[in-house]
């Protein structure tokens, strides 16, 4: 089952989604120390666990790991959503609650993913 991300986890992946291209511990290091103090190897475990999540890949570079995000931040999105949705009591009364509460802006890109992508057995 996919799971949520920590506060940590979602900061480091917004940067690697972001940057849509390899990173080591130490870019990484160096763009969250603009906010924040944090150690080395704090951003090192994390990413480690982003790793063992699948999150993302690595490769070995020299003596360290160079990473890059699996897939995109989307995608991500998309299975915690399902993921979401199969761990619901009732998936219909899920589905509704989740209509009701969108925007007008997010009713607006569900009908242009729909126009997109129309749901199997629906004709476009």
């Amino acid at each position: 089952m996919v799971r949520g991300l920590g506060e940590l986890e979602s900061t480091i992946m917004d940067y690697m989604w972001a940057t849509k291209a390899p990173a080591s511990v130490r870019d990484v290091l160096e763009h969250l120390l603009k906010d924040r103090t944090l150690a080395y190897t704090t951003v090192m475990t994390v990413m480690d666990k982003l790793h063992t999540k699948g999150l993302l890949r690595r490769r070995p570079v020299r003596r360290a790991y160079i990473y890059e995000a699996v897939s995109s931040k989307e995608a991500y999105t998309a299975d915690v959503m399902r993921a979401s949705l199969a761990s619901s009591g009732n998936q219909a009364a899920t589905l509704v609650h989740f209509l009701e509460r969108l925007t007008p802006d997010e009713a607006s890109a569900l009908e242009a993913a729909l126009q997109v992508y129309p749901p199997k057995g629906r004709a476009s």
